[in-house]
């Protein structure tokens, strides 16, 4: 199964991260070759038919690697997740769900853009059944119910065009939209130089020079958006705020975003 060396160093990182079911989840998905195809295909779908960015393996995995970034910062601020709050599972639970929704949130893109997050739902649940039946006991059921249901919250909510309502689903949201560095629309940047219609957020996120997510002053997370022109303010008004402003996660969230060398305008 060949991966990519950028692939390759972000499963390292998610890797470091994690311990006990959650990182057994991961290895296991990571593992997966025929979750490995159905990336691929998503990314062929999406460059080389579509035209748009990233929705492939390294896209999935930086989404991840935002994700559970988030989690560990509000699990340090003493923010209880959905599923520990409602007596239904375990922090741990929470990781899981959030990292099998992050991992396969675009598998339904190689498919077809129109609906792929329910398109993602159908192609990740036996993948989500797999995984919970190693990690947990054959009579655990109601755990694996609430997990998968997390899970597939997270999945159907990250496009921010349905109501979300759980931490887990929110912050999935979230670390997607947190992937919009330059790198992510280089490759269909490339491959087309005709001007086409939508063109601007190409522009747009090609101007993203990094994403930082880190601990807030006020609140448990900060995030950072440094850029090199100020035509990278349209895809934080138009793409990225729109998802924080309807996830659950937006109270605990402080965004600032600015050009490089300028100072950095707070939205949150």
């Amino acid at each position: 199964m060949y991966k990519s060396v950028k692939q390759q160093q972000l499963e390292e990182r998610i890797l470091k991260l994690l311990s006990g079911k959650a990182l057994q989840a991961a290895e296991l998905l990571f593992a997966d070759p025929e979750i490995q195809a159905l990336q691929e295909y998503s990314n062929t779908v999406s460059i080389k038919r579509l035209g748009f960015n990233d929705h492939g393996p390294v896209h999935m995995r930086k989404a991840t690697l935002n994700t559970i970034k988030m989690f560990k910062l509000l699990q340090e601020a003493g923010i209880q997740m959905h599923l520990e709050k409602e007596q239904a599972g375990t922090v741990e639970d929470s990781l899981v769900a959030v990292i099998m929704a992050s991992l396969m949130h675009d598998l339904g893109m190689s498919v077809a853009r129109d609906s792929h997050e329910y398109l993602s739902i159908q192609i990740a649940i036996p993948f989500i059944d797999k995984v919970l039946s190693k990690i947990h006991k054959e009579d655990e059921y109601n755990i694996k119910a609430a997990i998968k249901s997390i899970a597939i919250e997270g999945i159907f909510g990250h496009m921010a065009t349905h109501k979300i309502y759980s931490l887990e689903a929110g912050l999935v949201l979230i670390g997607d939209g947190s992937d919009m560095e330059k790198g992510r629309a280089r490759i269909p940047a490339m491959l087309s130089t005709k001007v086409r219609p939508g063109d601007i957020h190409r522009t747009s996120a090609s101007a993203i020079q990094k994403v930082r997510i880190r601990k807030g002053e006020e609140k448990p997370i900060r995030i950072d958006v440094e850029m090199n022109a100020s035509v990278g303010f349209f895809q934080i008004e138009e793409v990225f705020f729109p998802k924080i402003n309807i996830s659950p996660v937006k109270p605990f969230i402080e965004l600032y975003a600015g050009v490089t060398d300028r100072e950095m305008l707070k939205y949150l």
